[in-house]
């Protein structure tokens, strides 16, 4: 492919940074463009309420620039008009034609990437992850405001959709999309680092354990998210706690704005073998995984994917994920490799832990979702654009 690939995004995200390495590697010519750096030496992380610095390589195996932010109120948590990169409109115009990526229109820059990259020269692609799920629960008066935005107005200068999953693609041939412009680029996270920390330390899950000063013989139910509404954390708290088998045990990794109430109630009710280990970096977090019997994954509207959940399935999990989580649909196949819960219902996600410990086997041999869900499948549909 002759064309360059640029893709846009707000800040160095870490699951992306490791793809757009796999991607050049992969022999496809990928730089990003980066409309802040508020993240790349460490940042306050509002939903995590702590200071968070990732541990793994954000800026390394691609090419990539900083644009300077001219935003009125700049920051990444400052909404539509957080980030406002003119220089980044200069360079687009500069450029030579190339594919260019832009993730969502949440911010300024993105509207106006997407309406002037094909004056540019450019291919347009938009990569977005809203579900449809979650968009028929919105106002009558909210979609129809989409409709026009959306359908008439933003996605017209947009020449290929990059679909993340079903509900994705949903989402766009609810507002009109032509089946011809959609193209699957899934969402992955680096199974290949993934799948070999699994077969480095599912071995030694034992020993880990009593590390992590978790009960060897327990059944371990994990939790990996902010403690934040969105994520439902109480949800899977009293979920456990009515849990009807024995030797059980919860790990909630994690920190956020509901980490009191969480604490206040494991006080109240004495719930027995509840570990919060705070927030895990992604370096570490691979022990967790190893050392879980199930992953749950409980949000409500807003988890629009839920990469987590790829996450877990490289290690083999079942999982126990909401029927609002965008993933639902394509990581879980019910009675295979987990089951799907009403988001919401207590009682239901307590029903479904039961049944997986209650099923001595689920994995299915010839059914893995991650021989799709890859950055193999990424770099082969990118190849397709040009």
């Amino acid at each position: 492919m002759d064309r360059k690939i640029i893709f846009i995004n707000s800040h160095p995200i870490q699951y992306f940074a490791p793809l757009y390495s796999y991607l050049n590697a992969e022999g496809l010519d990928v730089s990003c463009w980066y409309c802040s750096d508020e993240n790349v030496k460490g940042h306050m992380d509002r939903q995590f309420g702590k200071q968070v610095k990732w541990d793994i390589p954000l800026l390394e195996g691609y090419q990539f620039r900083f644009f300077r932010n001219y935003s009125w109120k700049p920051s990444l948590y400052h909404g539509f008009f957080g980030l406002f990169n003119p220089g980044m409109i200069k360079a687009l115009f500069k450029a030579p034609k190339s594919i260019i990526v832009i993730h969502g229109w949440a911010y300024l820059t993105h509207v106006l990437i997407i309406f002037l990259g094909r004056f540019a020269g450019h291919i347009v692609c938009l990569r977005g992850e809203s579900p449809l799920n979650q968009e028929i629960l919105k106002s009558k008066l909210t979609k129809l405001i989409k409709r026009v935005v959306l359908q008439s107005l933003l996605f017209p200068f947009v020449q290929r959709f990059l679909y993340i999953g079903t509900q994705n693609k949903l989402f766009y041939q609810y507002y009109g999309v032509q089946e011809s412009k959609l193209i699957f680029t899934p969402y992955a996270v680096d199974n290949s680092r993934f799948r070999a920390a699994a077969n480095e330390l599912i071995p030694t899950r034992n020993q880990l354990r009593e590390k992590f000063g978790l009960p060897v013989d327990a059944r371990i139910i994990l939790f990996a998210a902010k403690f934040i509404q969105k994520k439902r954390p109480l949800d899977l708290l009293e979920a456990y706690d009515n849990l009807s088998i024995s030797n059980k045990c919860l790990v909630m990794i994690g920190d956020g704005e509901l980490r009191s109430q969480i604490e206040n109630l494991i006080a109240q009710r004495s719930i027995p073998r509840v570990f919060l280990p705070g927030f895990v970096n992604q370096t570490e977090i691979v022990n967790y995984y190893a050392m879980a019997d199930v992953f749950v994954l409980c949000s409500g509207e807003g988890e629009t994917w839920g990469l987590s959940v790829n996450e877990a399935l490289n290690f083999q999990l079942p999982v126990v994920v909401s029927d609002m989580a965008g993933c639902a649909d394509d990581l879980v196949e019910v009675g295979k490799n987990g089951f799907i819960n009403q988001m919401g219902n207590i009682d239901d996600l307590r029903t479904k832990l039961e049944e997986v410990f209650r099923l001595s086997e689920l994995k299915d041999e010839d059914y893995n979702p991650l021989d799709t869900f890859s950055y193999k499948t990424i770099a082969d549909s990118l190849k397709q654009v040009a």
